[in-house]
């Protein structure tokens, strides 16, 4: 437990650390204060068909955000997919409008996202609930349009 505390602490205080945006990182801030993750991006087909899949593990700081091209009804399922992952929708602001926590692995029944989907990011299952991620909250990236964002990311 202490150990989970320490991490914890450390994605809260990363998020407020940092102030500029990056490619391979997420930001969220909610009730919760703020919280970083490291991540990979799926930002084309081929990459978000793949997604975590046939990965036996992933760190606690780490995640996949999928971008897409333009707002969309979207729908996951963990075919393929070894662990349990919470998956965090968001809208073209980057407000989260739906998390859906542990997905269950190899499961093949779709996870609907609702409509108007732009992003999702995925992370370890129960990490959101742990951290208190809940619809609401507000996540910044480079990959999102920064001129409809309610957290933009910081002009460098």
């Amino acid at each position: 437990m202490r150990v989970f505390a320490a991490l914890l602490a450390l994605l809260l205080s990363a998020g407020m650390a940092l102030a500029e945006c990056r490619p391979d990182r997420v930001d969220l801030r909610g009730d919760f204060g703020t919280a970083s993750f490291r991540v990979e991006v799926a930002d084309d087909p081929q990459e978000r068909a793949i997604g975590l899949m046939h990965r036996p593990s992933m760190p606690s700081g780490a995640g996949m955000i999928f971008i897409y091209e333009r707002p969309q009804r979207v729908s996951f399922w963990m075919e393929n997919t070894l662990i349990p992952l919470d998956m965090i929708f968001m809208d073209q602001t980057g407000m989260v409008t739906r998390v859906h926590e542990n997905a269950i692995p190899l499961d093949r029944t779709p996870i609907p996202g609702g409509p108007d989907v732009l992003a999702v990011l995925e992370i370890n299952g129960g990490l959101s609930s742990r951290i208190g991620i809940r619809e609401g909250a507000e996540l910044r990236h480079p990959g999102l349009p920064q001129d409809l964002a309610a957290w933009p990311c910081a002009a460098e």
